[in-house]
């Protein structure tokens, strides 16, 4: 059974950094793609970032990009996403997400991506 356990989230100021992480079970590059989504309140799950774990090309969500970076530590067997400027609107829970099969990209489309961690807290406060 494929199993991913997110880290890392937390509480922070506007303005903070977090850096969240995600162990899969196997290795990361036995997922084509992996990503990060986010779930607020009363809202439905939205893509954040995503990875390419052979070639490493990245996705970002619009509302994310030149904030947000997301990598794999091949070393570490993780992957991650780095969280800067951290906006209130950021606040939501923090998935992290895989996709078996073949892929030619790796948008962060929650559709697309078969399985799906916990979860970890981000909330931040203006």
């Amino acid at each position: 059974q494929v199993q991913l356990v997110e880290s890392g989230g937390g509480s922070v100021q506007a303005g903070g950094s977090l850096r969240l992480s995600c162990a899969p079970s196997g290795y990361t590059y036995n997922y084509p793609c992996m990503g990060w989504f986010r779930q607020a309140p009363g809202k439905e799950r939205e893509g954040v970032a995503g990875i390419y774990t052979s070639g490493g090309d990245t996705y970002y969500a619009d509302s994310v990009k030149g904030r947000f970076i997301i990598s794999q530590d091949n070393a570490k067997n993780t992957l991650n996403l780095q969280m800067n400027s951290l906006k209130p609107e950021d606040t939501a829970m923090y998935f992290c997400a895989a996709i078996r099969g073949w892929r030619s990209t790796c948008h962060p489309i929650p559709r697309d991506y078969h399985y799906w961690g916990q979860g970890t807290q981000v909330t931040v406060s203006s």
